[in-house]
C-alpha cells in the first residue's frame, strides 16, 4: 500500500486496502458492508467498492465490537443504531489507553 505523507489522508480506500488495515478477508468487508447501514461505499463504473475515511472509522468500530468485545452480529448492530455517540467515544477512550500502554511498555523496554 502507498503511503501518504503525514498529515494528509486517502478520499477513497479499495476493498483490499480495508481487509488489509484489519488483517481479514475482503469476503467479511463485504459481509458486514451488507449487514451494518452505517457503512455505504461509492462504487466506481466497473463497480469497485471505494471506502471513505468515515467508512473505515466505522469498520474500527464494527471490528471492535464483534472481533474484541465479542458482541453478535445483531447486538453491535443495535449498540450502533441506539448510542452511536457512546460506542465512538468509548472506541477512542480505548485507543488512547492502548496508545498510552504501548508508549509505556516502550519506555519500559528502555529501562
Amino acid at each position: 500500500m502507498k503511503k501518504n505523507k503525514p498529515g494528509t489522508e486517502k478520499i477513497y480506500y479499495t476493498i483490499g486496502e480495508v481487509a488489509g488495515m484489519f488483517n481479514v478477508n475482503t469476503s467479511l468487508i463485504r459481509f458486514w458492508e451488507k449487514e451494518f447501514d452505517v457503512i455505504r461505499p461509492h462504487k466506481n463504473k466497473k463497480g469497485n467498492r471505494l471506502f471513505t475515511p468515515k467508512d473505515v472509522d466505522n469498520f474500527h468500530l464494527i471490528y471492535h465490537l464483534v472481533k474484541q468485545r465479542g458482541y453478535t452480529l445483531s447486538g453491535a448492530r443495535e449498540k450502533i443504531k441506539k448510542n452511536p455517540d457512546d460506542v465512538a467515544r468509548e472506541f477512542e477512550i480505548k485507543k488512547t489507553l492502548d496508545k498510552m500502554r504501548d508508549f509505556l511498555l516502550s519506555i519500559k523496554k528502555e529501562l
